[in-house]
């Protein structure tokens, strides 16, 4: 009994922070419609709040300031579909002063710019060493790029799906089909391997200091919040 106790115990915390992947990689895409209604609604506030429960991840207490939900609301969050317009309007603009720029994005969502930087050379995206690091680590995971699009893989809303993915196979909750991977395919030897790999080895590299900036710039207190939510995890 105590170790089907433990096994629950391990099933629940592995989806649980699938879903806590899940929300940070939602959070951290383009945005689009989907973001508003979970914003507009407070969903995205409870989710957020509920996830860091079930995971012991300690909020800062101004979290969420300005949204939905949080302690202190903000004008722009009416339920018309005027107001859902000009949020994702807004939403967006923000997205791509940050991560896009007009010359270079004022935050980079890539981890082999950040890699680049560190090291002290000119960041190219796709062709830098720590992107071909992260393409191999996810087709040694049995993932590829999706079909139809042209994204670097070691962008962080990306390097968030890949976790998810691990997180969900760890915890047993995924069908596999196709070719039928054993865990022993997985880098390290297991899915929860991986998993530890690539947020010690990759995320944890550039991602608290990608949230530490996106909270200095941003002028929205959705990409704040979820910056903060970024920057507990890894604290």
């Amino acid at each position: 009994m105590r170790e089907n106790d433990t096994e629950t115990i391990d099933v629940d915390t592995w989806q649980a922070r699938a879903t806590m992947c899940e929300l940070l990689a939602f959070s951290l895409r383009y945005p689009d419609q989907e973001t508003v209604e979970a914003l507009a609604s407070g969903e995205w506030v409870d989710a957020a709040r509920e996830l860091a429960g079930a995971l012991a991840i300690a909020l800062p207490e101004d979290f969420a300031s300005g949204l939905p939900g949080g302690p202190s609301e903000e004008a722009g969050f009416g339920s018309s579909s005027t107001d859902a317009d000009e949020l994702l309007h807004a939403l967006r603009a923000e997205a791509t002063r940050l991560f896009v720029g007009a010359a270079e994005p004022i935050v980079s969502p890539y981890e082999g710019v950040w890699a680049a930087l560190d090291d002290g050379v000119q960041p190219l995206l796709f062709v830098n060493p720590r992107s071909m690091e992260v393409e191999r680590f996810c087709r040694a995971c049995g993932l590829g790029r999706p079909e139809g699009t042209n994204e670097p893989l070691d962008h962080v809303a990306t390097e968030w799906e890949l976790l998810q993915y691990l997180a969900l196979e760890a915890s047993g909750a995924v069908a596999r089909e196709g070719d039928g991977r054993a865990d022993e395919g997985f880098p390290g030897g297991s899915p929860a391997a991986a998993y530890e790999a690539f947020l010690s080895d990759h995320a944890s590299v550039w991602m608290p200091r990608f949230a530490e900036k996106v909270i200095e710039e941003t002028r929205q207190p959705f990409y704040r919040s979820a910056a903060q939510l970024l920057a507990a995890f890894f604290a």
